[in-house]
């Protein structure tokens, strides 16, 4: 009777239309492209929506409405893309015994969204403050094992692997698989340490350019040695091969040098010797 009343009503029926609508959204819930969700009913992970295939294509995923029983299931979302977690300031001891600081990063993914709501109890910030101390402990233990002329080079690929692989084998138990380890940056602290370590690098850049310098001037000398030698032969077989010819070119060549710039004065005889090649075919 009053429910016959009410839909007489115009807004009777708004009511009625209200908590249809609010019945519906407690029934059903939206999952994202980028998003993965556990159905969570009463504290236990029933299943897994949208979860994460490798090499599956966009829009082949199962995104989109999913039904729940309202009260009962709760939706946990975790994010199906690679997530960062980076790590600043980490301290690392040199095999030599010297302290350098480490700025790292590592890219996971969950690949097991409900192992990963377990293991973290539905806080996925749990997960985070698990993996820094994990990816500290890795980076300790990998580049604690190189001197710190190591540790201070780009090119640092094979640990940074060991370190990637023992991350992922610890991160696996929260449903989770960790691709990269990288660091971004390796310094020396200030003061002492860092002063001594660009002293000690100074000096051996200084030894490798005065090694550079000797094996330079060495090899220059061997050089023009290996010239003269070749204008004294070059000279040797040109006399040998025309003996006036070649004493012909050495006095214009001595003249050339001599008379050029017009300002040589010599007070020489007509017979002088070294004007003979200006007497009659230049012999005396």
């Amino acid at each position: 009777m009053n429910l016959a009343r009410l839909l007489r009503n115009p807004i009777g029926w708004a009511i009625l239309l209200i908590l249809v609508v609010l019945a519906i959204a407690s029934i059903f819930t939206t999952v994202g492209e980028s998003q993965q969700a556990v159905i969570v009913r009463m504290g236990v992970p029933r299943a897994v929506v949208n979860r994460f295939v490798p090499g599956e294509g966009i829009g082949a995923s199962g995104a989109g409405l999913v039904a729940r029983v309202p009260v009962v299931d709760q939706v946990f979302y975790v994010d199906r893309r690679v997530q960062t977690l980076d790590l600043e300031g980490q301290p690392i001891t040199s095999t030599d015994g010297r302290p350098i600081a480490a700025d790292a990063y590592a890219r996971y993914r969950v690949v097991d969204p409900a192992l990963f709501y377990t293991a973290t109890h539905g806080d996925a910030a749990v997960f985070g403050e698990t993996l820094k101390p994990m990816l500290g402990t890795a980076l300790r233990n990998q580049l604690g094992k190189l001197p710190v002329a190591a540790l201070l080079l780009p090119d640092r690929v094979p640990e940074m692997r060991a370190v990637k692989d023992a991350m992922d084998k610890a991160a696996q138990r929260f449903g989770v698989r960790v691709a990269e380890v990288r660091l971004d940056r390796t310094a020396l602290p200030d003061g002492a340490p860092l002063d001594d370590a660009i002293g000690r690098m100074q000096r051996t850049q200084e030894q490798q350019a005065d090694a550079i310098r000797t094996d330079g001037t060495t090899e220059a000398a061997g050089i023009r040695r290996a010239g003269e030698a070749e204008v004294s032969k070059i000279y040797a077989d040109s006399f040998g091969q025309d003996p006036e010819f070649f004493d012909f070119y050495r006095a214009m060549l001595s003249y050339r040098i001599t008379l050029a710039d017009g300002s040589t004065q010599m007070v020489l005889s007509p017979n002088s010797e070294y004007f003979r090649q200006f007497r009659s075919g230049g012999k005396q």
